[in-house]
């Protein structure tokens, strides 16, 4: 694995999660009470042994920057590193990324510098844990030129996705790219036998994915991007090649969430809270690293808590938790209620946070917020979409903006 190098593509200006990315890059945005979404494929890529790490992104990337320079130290005999590879303009181009695939090639000769055998190519913006080290060997022992790391999922999803058919060897035979046409994704349906030959956890109906994970030789992600002007993996690179290269998929039955959405961020993050849940962060062999912060531990006076994350630093004086994430330095005072929400604290010590006898359902708080006494951010309305002072509504979940100030008695 010392041989590989990984590329994690940063995504784009972040859109469909503002305010979220308001003034952060969409890998610096946080999760599961204390780690970054970066951290994820920056974790899942050490864990195979890969440990020289580029993260290519251009908006917002300060914050980003901050945390990976903290946090990713290697001594000086492991030549390991996390460097970022920020849009720049260059003699070759004076353009911003127009995809993921004009992304890489934009940045190929310095992910091509050390001559890697191999190219991994991760998503910033994806919660998962994989085997990588797994996923490079199946790549070699199929002598393949490039490996797509595929997932089944269900016929509502396929639009959404890069969805494909394979044959019994695990090459892919056919790529459409977020299909419209229930023609089409009938076609590539999965049936009883080939769910047995292939020994996928799915049900007869369900198609097959990309998850927007890739493994390319280094001579061929050349040969595709160079002198191209192709823009996307998915809509161009990934269907061309399975013409004239020997494209096979990688298949994953574990967790694996996009979270692209405020919706699919919230319920991503809700899903962790549950007893036994999907994705397992208490793995003593694959755990998640993030920045060390050396906080104390959480205070709880009088809560009654159920299914809940609370992290460190954090004092709760609340009346009841449920089905939410308390993320670190939170300050959550009496008679104060949150349910189905993500409070995601704050960077120091603070007196503010969340006041008294406040009712926050289905909702997230960016850090560094202050909510007022008395508010209820509910949305009993059940509005879907507005914008409001210091917060907004998408997908009918509150988000108030990082820093913001709530006045007491507020009513959303």
């Amino acid at each position: 694995m010392h041989n590989v190098v990984t590329a994690i593509l940063g995504g784009g200006q972040g859109i469909r999660l503002w305010p979220l990315t308001q003034d952060r890059a969409k890998p610096a945005v946080p999760v599961g009470g204390k780690f970054r979404l970066i951290d994820i494929p920056i974790s899942n890529s050490l864990h195979g042994g890969i440990n020289r790490v580029y993260v290519i992104t251009q908006f917002n990337s300060a914050s980003l920057h901050r945390h990976i320079s903290t946090t990713y130290r290697f001594d000086a005999f492991s030549q390991g590193y996390v460097n970022i590879l920020a849009a720049e303009q260059r003699m070759t181009s004076r353009d911003w990324y127009q995809g993921t695939a004009d992304a890489v090639r934009q940045n190929l000769t310095r992910l091509c510098e050390t001559e890697p055998s191999e190219i991994l190519i991760l998503s910033g913006d994806q919660l998962y844990l994989m085997n990588m080290q797994a996923f490079v060997r199946h790549h070699r022992a199929a002598e393949a030129d490039l490996t797509v790391a595929v997932k089944p999922v269900s016929k509502a999803e396929a639009p959404g996705l890069g969805v494909m058919r394979i044959d019994d060897t695990g090459r892919i035979v056919e790529f459409v790219e977020k299909p419209s046409d229930p023609a089409v994704i009938d076609r590539l349906a999965l049936d009883e036998h080939a769910i047995e030959q292939l020994g996928l956890d799915a049900a007869p109906g369900m198609v097959l994915a990309s998850m927007g994970i890739y493994v390319f030789r280094r001579p061929v992600i050349r040969q595709l991007l160079e002198g191209t002007s192709t823009v996307d993996f998915g809509k161009e690179v990934i269907p061309e090649a399975i013409h004239d290269y020997r494209v096979h998929a990688f298949l994953h039955n574990g967790y694996w969430r996009d979270i692209g959405t405020i919706k699919s961020f919230h319920e991503a993050n809700l899903e962790l809270t549950a007893p036994v849940p999907a994705l397992n962060l208490y793995d003593p062999e694959l755990q998640i690293y993030t920045h060390p912060r050396f906080l104390p531990g959480c205070k709880i006076n009088g809560c009654d808590i159920q299914r809940s994350i609370v992290c460190g630093g954090s004092i709760i004086s609340a009346s009841r938790v449920a089905d939410a994430i308390v993320g670190v330095r939170a300050v959550v005072r009496p008679g104060t209620v949150i349910e189905q929400s993500y409070i995601m604290g704050a960077n120091a010590f603070d007196a503010r946070g969340i006041g008294a006898n406040c009712e926050i359902r289905r909702a997230i708080v960016d850090l560094d917020a202050t909510i007022g006494d008395g508010s209820r951010l509910v949305n009993e309305a059940g509005v879907q979409e507005t914008d409001g002072e210091g917060y907004c509504i998408r997908d009918g979940i509150i988000v108030v903006h990082r820093g913001a100030t709530i006045a007491p008695g507020t009513v959303v």
